[in-house]
C-alpha cells in the first residue's frame, strides 16, 4: 500500500515541487522555478535546502503527474495545495 514507510515513493525528478510552492527563505514565489533547480531537475543545494523543502516528500501525486506537462503539474499542485 502507498503511504507506508516501507513503500517509500522515490522522486521522479519532475521539478514541479520546486516551481509550484513559495519558498520565502529563498525569496522564491509560488509558480516560479527555484533558482537552485538544475537543468537535470535536481536541487542544486540539496544538502543545505531550507526546512520547507526538506519537509516535502514525493507521494502518489508525483507518480500520477509523471505523464503531464510541466505546466500542468505545477497548475495541479498549486490547486491541490491552495497556493
Amino acid at each position: 500500500m502507498c503511504g507506508k514507510p516501507d513503500n517509500k515513493i522515490e522522486c521522479v525528478m519532475c521539478g514541479a515541487c520546486c516551481i509550484a510552492f513559495d519558498i520565502s527563505v529563498l525569496g522564491k514565489k509560488a509558480g516560479e522555478p527555484c533558482a537552485h533547480l538544475t537543468a537535470g531537475r535536481q536541487c542544486g543545494i540539496y544538502e543545505n535546502r531550507p526546512w520547507g523543502c526538506r519537509g516535502y516528500r514525493p507521494d502518489e501525486l508525483c507518480v500520477l503527474f509523471s505523464s503531464l506537462s510541466e505546466e500542468d503539474k505545477v497548475r495541479l499542485l498549486r490547486k491541490i495545495y491552495g497556493v
